[in-house]
């Protein structure tokens, strides 16, 4: 790949980190929650996105963040006041900034009238728009046109406003910046820069103008000046250089650490501040080191004698990072699998063998299997990311949606630090997108239904994610009228899903909504109704080995539960038989182990059984004739049961021959490899090269629960290749 082409792309990828962050400031200041910090994080993501699409030529990027900017920074200087119409418009920009973003990056392109729209917007809010005074002519001669009709205008630096508190100075640095011609072609600004700058200390700039030529040998894309700055604060050089980043390549930088008192002589002549720019090398960064923290989010250094050894120290809490490819994480995850299948044959085969486990091969097997455990675990943990970047997206799509529907809704999210394996994140985007589109759609009513029942004109959707008993649980729930079920009933018998007298509980009813072709939309518009698409949305989730729940109340809201596995690659099991197959129970879902005595299993009705564990009674589910897997019933007093539980089917026993011993299994498609099997949520290659069946635990307990006919699936399958 060309390494441009690379760098493009490592561009792409940091922007879409950089939005997140623009949009995430944005809400928060929204909120009423923010700070001076907040608005500085959300300046330095769009300068960032400017400086880096500047180096790609994206002009109509960096005229647009170069806008946004400008706003961005006089908030953060006080000069424009955070006002909640104004926040409106930042947010609309940030979205209209990542359609920028990903037209430039190959994408549809984005709307020229929706841009220069939100650039008139923007500049509304400059201070001193609607009175804007023409500067005075530097002299009744230069105020003349010239012959090619240029006349000169007076430019007015404006003073930087240096932070207030001690006089103390802890360290004095001397700077010389010199920018080349390609810094301003990238659009970025000098002054910019100073400020940033200038946040670090008291500074003392001085112009040279040295290189600066005759008005009819100026050439407008070229750079003359540069500046000395001497600067005063608790700050290291590594604060500084960070200032410099973007530019890094566009500019001779020097810093230097020297005494207060040395510099109360006569300044440098410009000759000397010219010969020494020219002379400096470009800035650097160590990329060994940790990415320094800015000084104005760390503590001042305990010593006033910080110099340049000291700023190289890594400041505690950093850490480094590097950027892979997930095709080479996905091939050492491959290669991880085959290293817990071959460790597993290779303990069988010792067994078989006459090994004793207290023999020195015995525990060498032992030492091998909990290394390879720990790098099965650790690999895993690479592949983890939080939810976050799920989440993330959700704040537009809530904005848009509420747009069109005219309702004020507000988003709350919870658990975005919950992390889960990247496969799963990715395939979570479009069934959580569909249920907050019809959350506010069909969930939440209009502000005045909302305001005459008594609420908040503005509706509430929350999105949130958790760890639970190993595996994520991600809820999207709204405080909107509930599910209306007389209507779901009438609507499910007149498209014929079921018959007109058909009793059914509540949550049967709730779950109506997932079948195929069930709608309560009135019409059909961009936004689906609730229930439309959702049979597709169960579908999805069920693909990932994982289920979905509802639980609503009339006046009060619903509230939509998802329940998914940590990850599709390895989970550890306990390997039971029953009938003539071998099956993996998902450890996570294992209570306890128990063997019933005669007296606390009863029958119910012609074929269902119920045991008694303390003091309660669960279903007994006979695994092997539900599974189609045997011939006769099995023994209770003779098998074992599996206590299971399920976030949606509460508890069951499962009733099985035997217990084989519990392991760490690495998952595989049966769908992708063989065919989809119900009750079966994947299968695994076993130790002697025989392919186990992995339960789904969940469809296991509501099919046994309903005493459905037996299901059938194959007595044999094929030995591992």
């Amino acid at each position: 790949m060309d390494p441009l082409e690379q760098i493009r792309q490592t561009f792409f990828q940091e922007c879409s980190e950089l939005l997140a962050d623009v949009e995430n400031g944005l809400m928060t200041l929204q909120s009423g929650q923010g700070d001076s910090e907040t608005i500085n994080a959300v300046f330095r993501a769009v300068h960032s996105v400017k400086g880096g699409a500047g180096a790609f030529g994206l002009d109509d990027l960096v005229g647009f963040a170069h806008v946004f900017e400008t706003i961005l920074d006089g908030l953060r200087s006080g000069k424009i006041a955070p006002e909640e119409h104004l926040l409106g418009v930042l947010l609309r920009s940030s979205d209209l900034l990542a359609d920028l973003v990903s037209a430039a990056k190959g994408g549809a392109a984005a709307d020229p009238a929706r841009s220069e729209s939100l650039k008139c917007e923007l500049q509304a809010s400059l201070p001193g728009k609607e009175h804007k005074e023409v500067p005075a002519p530097i002299s009744p001669v230069s105020a003349q046109a010239d012959e090619f009709g240029f006349v000169p205008q007076a430019v007015a630096l404006f003073p930087l406003d240096g932070p207030t508190g001690s006089d103390t100075r802890p360290s004095t640095w001397m700077i010389h910046f010199r920018p080349h011609d390609a810094l301003y072609a990238k659009a970025n600004d000098p002054v910019v820069l100073m400020r940033e700058l200038e946040r670090l200390g008291t500074c003392d700039v001085a112009a040279d103008l040295a290189l600066l030529p005759d008005l009819e040998r100026l050439d407008p894309e070229r750079s003359y000046l540069a500046w000395r700055i001497e600067l005063s604060g608790p700050c290291s050089e590594a604060d500084i250089r960070e200032v410099f980043d973007f530019v890094e390549g566009d500019c001779d930088l020097t810093v230097s650490a020297c005494a207060p008192d040395s510099l109360t002589g006569s300044p440098e002549d410009s000759s000397q501040l010219a010969g020494r720019a020219e002379k400096s090398p470009t800035l650097r960064i160590e990329e060994e080191q940790p990415r320094p923290v800015p000084a104005h989010d760390a503590a001042p250094p305990a010593s006033a004698s910080a110099g340049p050894e000291n700023s190289k120290t890594p400041v505690a809490g950093a850490t480094a990072t590097i950027r892979v490819d997930l095709e080479r994480i996905d091939r050492l995850i491959n290669l991880v699998g085959e290293l817990v299948i071959n460790q597993a044959m290779l303990s069988q085969r010792a067994t078989e063998s006459g090994f004793l486990p207290t023999s020195t091969f015995g525990a060498g097997l032992d030492e091998l299997e909990q290394l390879t455990r720990e790098i099965q675990d650790s690999v895993m943990a690479i592949r983890a990311q939080p939810v976050k970047s799920v989440f993330q997206r959700m704040p537009r799509l809530v904005r848009e949606v509420a747009s069109m529907t005219g309702k004020q809704v507000r988003l709350i999210t919870d658990g975005e630090t919950t992390e889960v394996d990247k496969t799963v994140i990715e395939q979570l985007t479009d069934p959580i997108t569909h249920m907050i589109r019809n959350a506010i759609d069909h969930g939440l009513e209009s502000p005045e239904r909302r305001s005459a029942a008594g609420k908040n004109p503005e509706g509430c959707v929350r999105l949130a994610a958790v760890h639970r008993s190993g595996r994520i649980v991600i809820e999207v729930s709204d405080d909107g009228g509930g599910i209306d079920r007389e209507r779901v009933r009438k609507i499910a018998s007149d498209k014929g899903l079921i018959e007109p007298e058909t009793p059914l509980s509540d949550d049967e009813l709730d779950n109506l909504i997932f079948l195929p072709g069930f709608s309560t939309a009135q019409e059909v518009s961009n936004i689906s109704g609730r229930g439309v698409g959702l049979d597709v949305v169960k579908r999805s989730i069920q693909g990932l080995g994982g289920r979905i729940s509802i639980a609503s109340q009339p006046g009060t809201g619903s509230t939509f539960t998802l329940s998914l596995p940590l990850t599709l690659a390895v989970l550890d099991g306990m390997v039971v038989c029953a009938g003539e197959q071998t099956l993996i129970a998902p450890l996570n879902t294992v209570v306890e182990t128990l063997r019933p005595k005669p007296h606390e299993v009863r029958a119910i009705g012609p074929n269902a059984r119920v045991v008694a564990v303390r003091d309660t009674h669960v279903p007994l589910i006979d695994l092997g004739l539900l599974l189609g897997g045997g011939t006769r019933p099995i023994d209770p007093a003779a098998g074992v049961c599996l206590l299971v539980e399920s976030d949606i089917g509460g508890r069951a026993a499962l009733l099985v021959d035997s217990i084989q011993g519990q392991r760490q299994v690495v998952i595989k498609s049966l769908e992708a490899n063989y065919q989809k099997v119900d009750l079966i949520a994947a299968a695994t290659i076993l130790g002697d090269g025989r392919v186990a069946l992995i339960l789904d635990v969940d469809a296991v307990i509501e099919t046994g629960r309903r005493e459905v006919p037996r299901l059938s699936i194959p007595q044999q399958l094929p030995l591992a290749s």
